[in-house]
């Protein structure tokens, strides 16, 4: 199954934003606005704009799961990617990445394992990285605090699109 076939909203409310990213390798990330991870937003902008150019792109997943990180509404949580970080990836809407209420796209995501310690299940903090194929199969995972301009992280990448084109 694809993870683009899933069901989830934009921050803005609107409708299908999983299935706009079809045929893209994104990079998928739980986000949060007031966390000691935060500043990866700066290098998940830098990703964006370097790739986005090649069909990639970054989606940002609002999660207020961690110690209350993400507690703003859509409109707050826009307005500080925007002014903070000038986000121009797309935000999807708040979502619960682990527990009883967790989104189905967490559900499909946590299968797989991070490739750095072999961890699968729960999402553990804010940042954790989900590399996902054109075809909607995840490629990699990463931890949280591993960056976004990783060695490993651009490896991942830039070897998807390579084989994409």
């Amino acid at each position: 199954m694809s993870i683009f076939d899933l069901s989830l909203g934009a921050l803005d409310g609107s409708a299908g934003l999983l299935n706009s990213l079809a045929g893209k390798p994104t990079l998928i990330v739980n986000v949060a606005s007031k966390c000691g991870l935060t500043p990866q937003y700066e290098q998940l902008q830098q990703l964006q704009d370097q790739y986005e150019d090649q069909n990639f792109t970054v989606l940002g997943v609002p999660c207020n799961q961690f110690m209350g990180q993400e507690p703003g509404t859509p409109e707050e949580i826009a307005e500080f990617c925007s002014l903070t970080y000038d986000v121009t990836f797309p935000l999807s809407e708040k979502v619960e990445v682990n527990g009883d209420a967790q989104h189905d796209l967490y559900r499909e995501l946590n299968q797989a394992a991070d490739i750095a310690d072999g961890h699968t299940g729960d999402i553990r903090w804010n940042f954790e990285k989900f590399l996902v194929g054109a075809d909607g199969n995840v490629v990699a995972r990463f931890g949280p605090t591993v960056s976004p301009d990783d060695p490993e992280v651009i490896s991942r990448i830039e070897g998807l699109l390579a084989s994409a084109s």
